[in-house]
């Protein structure tokens, strides 16, 4: 499988939301959860004073714009470049082109190299999340949204669930 990078996508502007709703619905009918990893409209927070009162509020960093983590093939391409509000990739004419380490940085994006100690079939221990202090066994090691899936019992019943790297590790 190809490598997963971030991508500019212009958008109308006050359409971000939207965009990323719409992208959002497309992978979950058409299955792409492999390929579209994450959709984001960065926000930062701001403090705002209106009529002698001080509040933060989020706004957004980038308006029409949104990020995406995906992996770049003709079928990714067209479900983004064809979602309604999406006026195109941010790159020279068609092609996108990948954000670079630098220029996430300043996005609090950053590329994680999680090292994990566990393998299919090994038995854990989830130490964060709603899951703490469930013992289960890994079914399933999904590297590209670095999630582990795990058999818990519920109900008493064996019950798979998906769990982050960092809130699991090997007993």
């Amino acid at each position: 499988m190809a490598e997963a990078n971030w991508y500019v996508v212009h958008t109308y502007s006050g359409y971000e939301n939207k965009v990323k709703a719409n992208i959002e619905k497309t992978i979950e009918n058409r299955h792409l959860e492999d390929l579209i990893l994450e959709v984001r409209v960065p926000l930062q927070d701001v403090v705002e004073v209106k009529n002698g009162v001080t509040k933060t509020v989020q706004k957004k960093m980038f308006p029409g714009y949104v990020l995406l983590n995906m992996v770049m093939n003709d079928d990714t391409w067209y479900v983004v470049r064809n979602t309604r509000g999406v006026t195109g990739f941010v790159g020279p004419g068609s092609k996108p082109v990948p954000l670079t380490e630098a220029e996430m940085r300043p996005l609090g994006i950053q590329a994680e190299n999680v090292v994990i100690d566990f393998a299919v079939g090994d038995t854990v221990n989830v130490v964060g999340g709603i899951w703490k202090d469930t013992v289960g066994v890994v079914q399933s090691i999904n590297e590209s949204k670095k999630i582990v899936t795990i058999n818990v019992e519920l109900f008493g019943r064996e019950t798979p669930v998906e769990i982050s790297f960092a809130e699991v590790q090997k007993m």
